[in-house]
């Protein structure tokens, strides 16, 4: 089998991908540098006091790994999306390792939206789908405000016509 046979388990036919706004990545990088540089800085500035060398080598492994952790965050914002089907709702992320939580209308309890302050202002919300079983809870980051209310009601209306038809 080629490799677009292995993709058919998180490829469903037929289905768009509604894929998240560029803008996570920009929010998801501004936490990486304020958490990562001041690390890489305290890491480094403690092994001064070891060696000199070792301090070069901790500022080098530091500077390399926060770029490509940066390189990361923009190609895993880029893997997250949804679609909506008939019964139940698609949800994939990740890169390295991927994932595809199928969330069926039925199932679900209630529906959460969510923004920080750093989500706020750059204008995105997080849909949280809480199901039955808390294994198919599924969370949808980086929408627009928009998108994630429209979201939000239509899952509901959906979950709740499921629940009714039980």
């Amino acid at each position: 089998m080629g490799s677009v046979g292995a993709m058919e388990p998180f490829d469903p036919p037929g289905e768009p991908w509604v894929r998240v706004s560029p803008r996570l990545a920009t929010v998801r990088r501004i936490g990486l540098l304020a958490f990562g540089v001041p690390a890489a800085a305290l890491a480094t500035a403690g092994m001064a006091f070891v060696a000199l060398w070792a301090a070069v080598v901790v500022a080098v492994l530091g500077v390399g790994l926060l770029g490509w952790s940066w390189a990361v965050v923009g190609r895993t914002v880029r893997s997250w999306g949804y679609a909506e089907r008939a019964e139940d709702l698609l949800v994939t992320s990740g890169v390295l390792r991927r994932q595809l939580v199928v969330v069926p209308y039925g199932r679900m309890q209630f529906v959460d939206v969510s923004a920080g302050p750093l989500d706020r202002r750059f204008g995105l919300a997080t849909v949280q789908l809480h199901t039955a079983a808390a294994a198919t809870d599924a969370a949808i980051p980086g929408l627009g405000p928009d998108e994630a209310a429209r979201l939000r009601d239509r899952l509901a209306a959906r979950g709740e016509a499921s629940a009714a038809g039980i």
